[in-house]
């Protein structure tokens, strides 16, 4: 994922900005981390450079 990303995602539940912390990344390329809501504070991983935004209860399902 590029950081210029974050100009146009939202928290999909309240449409506030997220914040991001880079936990891994290589060049200009998130590769690991995570988006945090800055209203109701959920946190959205970002894995092998792909955000997951799906709200906590389907993203629970989509790994079962």
């Amino acid at each position: 994922m590029k950081e210029t990303l974050l100009d146009i995602l939202c928290c999909p539940l309240d449409k506030a900005e997220l914040e991001l912390e880079v936990i891994r990344e290589d060049d200009e390329e998130i590769l690991e981390g995570r988006l945090i809501c800055t209203e109701c504070g959920e946190e959205y991983p970002i894995e092998d450079g792909i955000p997951n935004l799906l709200p906590p209860d389907m993203r629970d399902e989509a790994t079962a």
